[in-house]
């Protein structure tokens, strides 16, 4: 017999509706949405109600977990990206499955809390120290894919091809020697083999960076996610250096080289794209590539500020991740969009709430390839968000402008495919702070 649960949303926002609507009863069936109506103003009696503003689950297109150890230090000094990756790779050599697990967990509940409901995890973590394969060659993802279901939200695992160091193939060192697998095709076989225990999980693929695939192994990374119609995501123009390394020694922007090894498309994300010249920009749009900005953490890296506003006019669409984990809070990855553009243009207004919305949600699950979420539609799967409009930061703000005002302290309840995972601003299962706490600690003091 299916199983049928009613709530009453204080407000909730539709698909294809410019601003919420007050008093939506959504019906959920076996954790699908049934019936949504909007218009009902007295909650009915087998009803829970949902005071606030009710969302469809937001979506964490790209995710490194084990760099949320690394949030709050290397402040003391000045740096930039190149400074920060040689302490995050001394985070990635002191972590194996047993403390992987423990920080994803611990990382995905707190993205639970902030009303992520599925997270595109870009995994090239694979191997033991000095790159010596476990005795599961998967054993890393497998930790993923159990902390994704121990923390309660849906998991893409992005399983990434990186096999070099530079654009002109520099072979991997150090702790990068756990990110390879010595060429496309053995990457392929390793990633081919992995089939994830339980329903919340998929698998997808990714070339790190023009940096890690040489560009004859592009092409192979690019059949195998076609032919498993699987979502295909890469890092893109994040740093000028690596653009200007890719000019100089293949004689074509970044982009470019993708383009022709057949990368993009549809079902790829470009994941940054800070630094594009329009021709790029053009060649994203025109194929249909969507891309997947991280504003909090391109602030926090000294990254520089992407042409969002150019993508989206291009057909580019847009979705959002929270990368390093710096910040962990979609609405504030959204509204950055918005506010970074206004300080590189000295001009407001250039995304909608409508967009904003899109980006945190159905196009960022569509990214993640599950199509059947981030709306509130009969027949998607049944993630809900609710956020309170009565807090000292949502206090007396319209609920259309909600991504300009809520944080991710601001959610209080999490459905995700029907099942309550956060009640309250609590989590159900996961004591988040305590295991953030313990986890991290376990590899900051190795």
């Amino acid at each position: 017999m299916a199983e049928r649960i009613r709530y009453h949303a204080e407000y909730a926002w539709l698909p294809d509706r410019r601003e919420p609507d007050a008093g939506v009863l959504v019906e959920v069936v076996d954790g699908r949405f049934g019936a949504v109506t909007p218009g009902v103003p007295v909650p009915p009696p087998d009803a829970r109600r949902l005071p606030g503003l009710t969302l469809p689950g937001l979506a964490n297109a790209h995710s490194h977990a084990f760099h949320r150890a690394l949030r709050g230090r290397g402040h003391g000094a000045r740096g930039d990206f190149w400074s920060w990756r040689a302490a995050m790779y001394e985070v990635a050599d002191r972590l194996d499955p047993d403390r992987y697990l423990a920080l994803a967990r611990a990382t995905y509940a707190e993205m639970a809390l902030a009303g992520i409901t599925a997270v595109g995890e870009f995994h090239y973590l694979h191997h033991g120290p000095g790159g010596t394969p476990y005795a599961d060659p998967n054993a890393m993802g497998a930790a993923l894919v159990e902390a994704a279901a121990q923390a309660g939200i849906r998991l893409t695992l992005l399983d990434t091809c990186y096999l070099t160091a530079t654009v002109d193939g520099a072979p991997l060192a150090g702790p990068q020697l756990r990110f390879g697998d010595g060429d496309a095709a053995r990457w392929a076989e390793r990633a081919g083999a992995f089939t994830p225990a339980g329903a919340h999980a998929r698998v997808g693929a990714a070339v790190h960076s023009v940096r890690a695939v040489p560009a004859g192994q592009l092409a192979e990374v690019a059949r195998w996610a076609a032919d498993r119609a699987a979502p295909l995501h890469l890092h893109l123009a994040e740093q000028p250096a690596e653009h200007e390394a890719c000019l100089a020694y293949h004689g074509k922007s970044p982009t470019a080289l993708l383009a022709e090894a057949g990368v993009l498309g549809p079902a790829t994300t470009a994941v940054h794209a800070t630094h594009l010249p329009g021709p790029d920009i053009r060649a994203l749009g025109g194929s249909g590539t969507g891309v997947c900005a991280c504003p909090t953490t391109e602030r926090d890296l000294a990254d520089g500020v992407g042409p969002f506003r150019e993508l989206a006019d291009d057909g580019v669409p847009l979705s959002l991740g929270s990368d390093s984990h710096a910040v962990l809070d979609l609405f504030e990855e959204a509204r950055a969009v918005e506010l970074n553009l206004r300080l590189t243009t000295l001009a407001r207004g250039h995304f909608t709430p409508v967009e904003l919305l899109r980006a945190a949600t159905g196009t960022g699950h569509a990214a993640l390839g599950w199509p059947d979420a981030g709306r509130l539609a009969p027949g998607d799967r049944a993630d809900l968000v609710t956020v309170r409009l009565d807090s000292t930061r949502t206090a007396g703000t319209p609920p259309v402008g909600i991504f300009f005002a809520a944080g991710a302290a601001d959610v209080t309840d999490v459905i995700v495919d029907g099942r309550p995972v956060v009640r309250e601003g609590r989590h159900r299962t996961v004591d988040v702070p305590a295991e953030l706490a313990a986890a991290i600690g376990a590899v900051t003091a190795a």
